[in-house]
């Protein structure tokens, strides 16, 4: 039997349950990032993944798990960093589609739903562009299969009535960190080969077709004459976090939402900026004939370096939010443990 609280040890008031914070798809550089931001507020974080204690093939888990949280975040998605293979490809937007439904169904069959869904998407879904920027409120699709899975991605997000739950997808640029694409880019600089990538003619092929129920676009991958000034729109990983927090706690912001840099750069400056942090004295340019056969070396795609991305984040700052990395230089300087400026 529980003793009586005495005069000098007083009743205990019972402390509330942290809110719960469900992150999907947190295998990545981006996931752990987040995960420790919700930690630091106060959240309890739980996961859903193919290593999680919760996987994607357990719905009566998921849904269980997503019914009393506050939040939900999903990153699942194959990544984009390999040879658009027809396996690939399907797989691309299967885990991506497929992922935000399974959740999509849990919110909706949820008897306390979480207040706010983010998922992820990305700023590939606008065209390759040169004579303007993308907003998220007047921003134009592309077409293709990159633009295809990100459209896809966004309608399987958007689908059916959650009156109860404010939907974001977050469309994100290169995220710059101690990730794959910044990793490559410095390696790249470090060993001499941190010029422009420059676009250009190549052998037709149909890697890049649409995908999906209406894929759009010609089918065949199209050069373009940037002459390595295809635009280079990114974020740094510590704003990446601040936005998603951002976002979290402004009622008003719902929709698809750009987290890029409010300064776009383009890949000439780019590279030039990437050889002054790591201290290479020269970098050598690499064309598309020469690119499309060292990336079939290395498995990935050109269209990852070549597609111009300008884009920028016109709901982030209508609705206040300040970024701490707004210049390129200064994020590369971090990630690459140097000061570029010096």
């Amino acid at each position: 039997m529980a003793a009586e609280p005495t005069a000098t040890q007083p009743a205990t008031e019972p402390q509330p349950a942290q809110p719960i914070a469900v992150i999907a798809g947190a295998s990545g550089f981006v996931g752990p990032a987040i995960a420790d931001a919700f930690r630091d507020d106060g959240y309890d974080v739980r996961f859903i993944g193919r290593s999680a204690a919760v996987t994607w093939d357990d719905p009566a888990a998921i849904a269980q798990l997503i019914d009393g949280s506050v939040i939900v975040v999903n990153l699942a998605g194959k990544s984009v960093n390999c040879r658009y293979t027809v396996a690939n490809r399907t797989e691309i937007l299967r885990s991506r589609v497929e992922t935000t439904r399974a959740l999509r169904k849990a919110i909706a069959a949820a008897s306390a739903p979480p207040a706010i869904w983010m998922n992820a998407s990305t700023a590939t879904i606008y065209r390759h562009s040169t004579d303007r920027p993308n907003s998220d409120d007047n921003g134009e699709l592309g077409k293709g299969f990159s633009v295809d899975v990100a459209r896809n991605w966004e309608n399987e997000f958007f689908e059916g009535d959650l009156p109860h739950t404010r939907r974001v997808a977050l469309r994100m640029a290169i995220v710059l960190g101690d990730g794959p694409a910044t990793n490559l880019l410095l390696r790249l600089a470090r060993i001499g080969l941190g010029g422009p990538q420059i676009d250009g003619w190549w052998f037709g092929h149909n890697r890049y077709r649409g995908i999906g129920p209406t894929p759009t676009g010609s089918g065949r991958a199209e050069g373009h004459k940037t002459g390595g000034r295809q635009k280079f729109s990114w974020i740094h990983l510590d704003d990446v976090v601040r936005a998603i927090r951002f976002v979290r706690d402004t009622d008003t912001i719902a929709g698809p939402v750009n987290l890029a840099s409010p300064n776009p750069s383009d890949n000439r400056t780019l590279m030039g900026i990437l050889r002054t942090a790591v201290g290479a004295p020269f970098g050598l340019p690499a064309w598309r004939w020469m690119l499309e056969p060292a990336m079939w070396v290395l498995r990935t795609e050109p269209e990852l370096i070549l597609k111009s991305r300008w884009v920028i984040p016109g709901t982030l700052t209508e609705a206040g939010f300040t970024f701490e990395y707004p210049d390129l230089a200064d994020a590369i300087a971090d990630v690459a443990g140097s000061d570029s400026r010096a």
